[in-house]
């Protein structure tokens, strides 16, 4: 992820903070649950509580961007906590699409090219760090 990318996620989630946390969750879910229901049975906590969840990490993930390093242990814990849930490899590009589907929808036409090209790599370096500690 560039410089440039880290700033774009940076600057694109400071706009979506004007959004109620658990709106934007309940988006994500919402979509998520929609394109893969079977993943809705991983779920056993109520939404507004997983939608914190998902909205507090992500937090934390884009406020260390360019400190990776520091939250990288909270990411392999989070992969091997998933693995439990019962989620599998193939399940990490559900997510990702339902995800920068629903910040695609917050941004509104804030949404670009370069806007999709920087949260996708986000959420590449994601998936993978989560991947390979539920590989461990």
């Amino acid at each position: 992820m560039t410089n440039e990318q880290v700033k774009i996620i940076r600057n694109t989630w400071r706009s979506l903070q004007g959004i109620d946390a658990t709106l934007l969750g309940d988006v994500f879910y919402s979509r998520l649950f929609l394109k893969e229901p079977s993943l809705r049975k991983m779920f056993q906590v109520p939404r507004e509580i997983q939608a914190k969840k998902l909205i507090d990490m992500l937090d934390m993930i884009v406020s260390r961007l360019d400190r990776l390093n520091e939250v990288s242990e909270k990411i392999r814990q989070l992969g091997k906590r998933h693995v439990g849930y019962g989620v599998k490899p193939k399940h990490y590009d559900e997510v990702g699409k339902a995800l920068l589907w629903s910040i695609s929808k917050g941004l509104g036409k804030d949404w670009t090219p370069e806007v999709e090209a920087a949260w996708a790599a986000c959420y590449a370096i994601l998936a993978e760090a989560m991947l390979t500690a539920a590989n461990d």
